[in-house]
């Protein structure tokens, strides 16, 4: 079974090299690794062609395309591959030793499953204390969605979907917008498919001081109509209440950024009793 690791990157070819070396160590050997540069314009290039013309034992296929967001470059990603599985790692990240292994000795367990759209692992730090709960069981089947409000999961996980199940559900790409929300795209495959969640660590995560997390409101009011997607589909799934009303609230949020004409995505008319609330919530980070 062929794994496909791939590496969305926009000017972090500093950290390639560090990312690179955890793979070089995995114990699992049938995998490719697919990086797409979303037009960097730093050393990226360079730092990848050095790479590859190095000493690796598997495939490397490096790819520049214009700058568009890390969901398109994972919409290409998922085009280019060839694994079976689509293990999705950021360039500031790196993989456990046994990460493959792990992934792909638990789905030879349940890859006749219909219903299971890929394989849920968690994220460690680098001393391999786990970012968040843990799971409350060695295993379970269930839609990443049920493991946060029915198990109660928290901390951020590392998905690995299946690449046919991202060919079926891409990342949605909004003409003018250069961010679409991982959840957006993940809820999605929720509402179809469970995954089947483990409780290994299989991601060393990192978070830089200019990611994504750490300017996430901002990249979320510059992509507004992604944004107000996301939350507003979240109204529409079975989740506690609470969480509806949050999403909502955020729905309004992020709608004030919109600009005049756009098409919006509707929210159901009840939901405008906290219309309020997010646009206190605007006001104050405008």
């Amino acid at each position: 079974m062929l794994i496909t690791v791939f590496t969305p990157t926009y000017n972090r070819g500093h950290l390639l090299p560090t990312l690179f070396e955890s793979i070089c160590r995995q114990t699992f050997k049938d995998f490719e690794w697919i990086v797409v540069d979303d037009g960097s314009t730093d050393d990226t290039e360079e730092v990848m062609k050095g790479i590859m013309a190095g000493k690796h034992d598997y495939p490397i296929r490096y790819i520049k395309t214009p700058n568009g967001g890390k969901h398109r470059a994972v919409n290409r990603g998922v085009k280019e591959a060839c694994g079976e599985l689509f293990f999705i790692a950021d360039s500031d990240d790196q993989l456990t030793d046994d990460a493959l292994q792990v992934v792909a000795e638990a789905y030879e367990g349940v890859r006749d499953n219909p219903l299971i759209g890929g394989v849920c692992g968690l994220d460690c730090e680098k001393d391999g204390k786990i970012i968040g709960s843990g799971l409350p069981k060695d295993t379970i089947d269930c839609s990443s969605l049920d493991i946060r409000f029915k198990h109660h999961v928290t901390g951020d996980l590392k998905e690995v979907f299946l690449t046919r199940v991202l060919k079926e559900i891409p990342m949605p790409e909004i003409d003018g917008e250069r961010f679409s929300p991982e959840a957006l795209t993940w809820n999605r495959i929720a509402a179809k498919y469970q995954l089947h969640f483990i409780n290994r660590p299989i991601y060393i995560a990192e978070y830089q001081p200019d990611g994504l997390t750490s300017r996430i409101v901002r990249i979320r009011m510059e992509s507004p109509v992604a944004s107000m997607l996301c939350y507003q589909e979240l109204t529409t799934y079975p989740i506690p209440v609470k969480e509806k009303i949050k999403a909502a609230i955020n729905y309004w949020r992020f709608r004030l950024c919109a600009k005049k004409g756009t098409e919006k995505p509707k929210l159901s008319w009840y939901w405008n009793v906290v219309k309020p609330i997010g646009w206190l919530m605007h006001m104050k980070e405008k």
